[in-house]
């Protein structure tokens, strides 16, 4: 699983970094909520331990995005009157804090989706829908090297870290949102808060491909063979994510400019 994250890490930060200078960040937001790691990492836990275990801990992944959506919020809020060294930090507390807490209740599927749905919509109308400033701005060559630099040591930092805490801790640390931190800090301090906030909305909007991926496979994989399982998880993930698509899009349109 490092060896897949140390490979997928860098590209798709690449990736998602072109794909919001091309169409904004609203859409490259709305990229990273397809499950691009945390799915292929599903299908070695199933391979590697069973396809039980790997539903039970598909349960355990839909709670950790709920955490996701918490960070998204902090740091869109706090980015209003800070920068983004005190709105990272405090967004990732706030992780921690919502991750902790699901922890502690260890809820089954259904109570999982459904507070996961709430969370998901009451942050989106939380969030404050901001006008990205029109234009490019110029980026010195080095900036994707340097995201793709940060983004894999964060990954390797948070990995080794795990590793000495045990299953538990581990566990906690799996849905980091490493992406949404290295990409909103790269665009807060290149392009403002107002664009950070964008694509941080992005995200938000993308996690109910993320929920409709795992929830798939939290309900098939138990009677159904892994093939079948993942290729229908792809699917609902793949056409709920281009609903969502179009819910950015006249989102961002509907800001007064």
């Amino acid at each position: 699983m490092l060896t897949l994250k140390l490979i997928m890490t860098p590209l798709l930060i690449a990736s998602v970094t072109l794909v919001g200078r091309r169409w904004g960040a609203g859409v490259s937001g709305w990229l990273m909520g397809f499950p691009l790691i945390s799915g292929p990492v599903s299908v070695f836990l199933a391979l590697q331990y069973g396809r039980a275990f790997a539903a039970r801990a598909a349960v355990g992944t839909l709670g950790g995005q709920a955490s996701v959506c918490v960070f998204c919020l902090a740091y869109c809020l706090v980015s209003r009157r800070a920068g983004w060294p005190v709105s990272a930090v405090l967004a990732i507390a706030a992780f921690f804090a919502a991750t902790f807490l699901w922890n502690a209740a260890s809820l089954p599927l259904l109570p999982t989706v459904i507070i996961d749905v709430v969370v998901v919509v009451l942050i989106l109308l939380l969030i404050p829908r901001r006008q990205a400033p029109e234009g490019t701005v110029a980026t010195p060559r080095w900036d994707i090297p340097a995201r793709m630099l940060v983004a894999t040591a964060f990954v390797v930092g948070l990995t080794t870290f795990a590793a000495s805490l045990g299953a538990q801790l581990s566990g906690l640390l799996s849905p980091f949102p490493t992406f949404s931190t290295v990409i909103a800090v790269f665009t807060h301090h290149q392009q403002g808060a107002d664009t950070a906030s964008q694509l941080l909305r992005g995200v938000v909007v993308g996690t109910f491909s993320f929920l409709g991926f795992f929830l798939a496979v939290a309900l098939l994989l138990p009677v159904a063979p892994m093939f079948w399982t993942y290729l229908a998880a792809t699917a609902v993930s793949v056409g709920v994510n281009s609903l969502a698509l179009r819910f950015v899009r006249r989102a961002v349109q509907s800001i007064p400019g």
